[in-house]
């Protein structure tokens, strides 16, 4: 195996004693609820005497927001602004019910209601992200979610501001300090305290995925984690193709300095000093910016069409294409979770404040699955109303097929409807 992919076959979360670990307090959580809960959070987090003591009032979640800083107050809801505004134009193009009646007056359509109540997980401790507040809590607000869960581990009872004041800005309904393992069942299964919920979302560590994947099915769960994820697994790093444009590179590597040694995936990086007067002063600089100078080939097509080819199979969640004419490319990206057009298209933009989401498929899954939205966190019912004309044209198609599958029930169903 290539030592790339090796290094992509490679993951924290199918390690054995994880696995074992995470089994064992699922069932234990499931079996005594906030016993286990508080056992479990003493063990690794803090002292607490009950799970109600580590649940965060509505009043916290302001008072952390008012005594922040006015510059970290006005860009939270500078972001949650542009977060919800995205959101909302989502829902519109593709998380409304419709409905149409065919030409005997059929009705069929899409009965579009949103999840009742979703668990968000927070990472806390060394890898605190209010942005995956926002990100998480904003959508299902947007899609209609009457109750958002959110959980945050406060490692020695050590909360951070800005996650409690993201929380308010985002409008989560209740929110526990409570992490790990024991965190995904409680919301998963329902505690004395915490209640159950219809689906988890949120980034966190190879206990936290291993314990989301386990319960699966029994509440549905949402396993993408943000770029920033510390625990995600494997993951690729910001492809950047250049042409014609200056490439920043070494943004892209500070970018990506707060992950574990991962593999990074880097296209073609080219680029003409001409392209903006100051890009010579800035290699000439050398301010963590690299900008290459090479002749261009007579095909750009050909030249970086197959590095975009090439990149696919390792699928990074976030290329960057810094070109005079990125959407020149842009079409050859087919797996990716967020793509950024542009040289002036930080990937960090996109993190906090662009505006579409930063949780992102993981692992290669951006070849089936997408970033999450709007429509994670909303069902659909198909509408299906037959006129009594409609009725005699499909039923006949209808007992037909269902004789040939030997279900005589289902036939005479719609043989009943026919006239005559």
């Amino acid at each position: 195996m290539p030592p790339l992919a090796a290094r992509l076959h490679w993951s924290a979360e199918t390690d054995s004693g994880v696995e074992q670990a995470v089994a064992g307090i699922l069932a234990d959580v499931q079996a005594r609820g906030d016993a286990a809960v508080l056992e479990y959070t003493r063990r690794f987090d803090m002292e607490a005497s009950s799970v109600a003591e580590l649940e965060l009032t509505a009043a916290e979640l302001k008072s952390a927001f008012e005594g922040l800083p006015a510059k970290q107050r006005e860009a939270l809801e500078f972001a949650a602004r542009r977060v919800r505004s995205y959101h909302e134009a989502q829902k519109k193009a593709s998380g409304e019910s419709w409905q149409y009646r065919d030409e005997d007056g059929t009705l069929l359509g899409q009965k579009v209601t949103p999840l009742d109540r979703v668990g968000i997980y927070v990472p806390g401790g060394k890898a605190a992200y209010p942005s995956s507040v926002l990100m998480n809590a904003i959508p299902a607000h947007v899609a209609g979610v009457r109750e958002i869960i959110m959980v945050v581990p406060t490692p020695r009872g050590e909360k951070n501001p800005l996650v409690l004041a993201a929380a308010h800005v985002a409008g989560v309904t209740r929110a526990f300090t409570i992490g790990g393992a024991q965190a995904v069942a409680a919301l998963a299964y329902g505690t004395q305290t915490v209640p159950r919920v219809d689906k988890v979302t949120g980034p966190g560590n190879a206990y936290v995925a291993a314990a989301k994947r386990r319960v699966f099915g029994r509440r549905h769960r949402h396993d993408r984690g943000p770029e920033r994820d510390p625990g995600a697994g494997r993951r690729q790093h910001a492809g950047r193709l250049g042409g014609d444009g200056p490439v920043l590179a070494g943004r892209a590597r500070r970018t990506g300095a707060k992950h574990p040694a991962v593999p990074r995936r880097r296209l073609h990086r080219r680029s003409a000093a001409r392209y903006r007067p100051h890009a010579a002063r800035d290699a000439a600089r050398g301010d963590h910016r690299q900008v290459a100078d090479r002749p261009r080939r007579a095909d750009p097509h050909a030249q970086h069409g197959r590095g975009l080819r090439d990149q696919q199979p390792h699928r990074p969640r976030t290329p960057e294409i810094a070109s005079a004419d990125p959407h020149r490319w842009e079409p050859l990206l087919r797996h990716a979770g967020a793509i950024f057009p542009g040289a002036y298209t930080s990937e960090s933009l996109g993190d906090y404040c662009a505006g579409p989401n930063h949780v992102l498929p993981t692992s290669t899954t951006a070849r089936f699955s997408s970033p999450l939205g709007v429509y994670d966190f909303q069902k659909r019912s198909s509408l299906i109303e037959v006129t009594e004309a409609g009725a005699q044209t499909l039923g006949r198609v209808a007992a037909e097929l269902a004789y040939g599958e030997g279900l005589q029930a289902h036939a005479r169903a719609a043989e009943l409807r026919l006239k005559g």
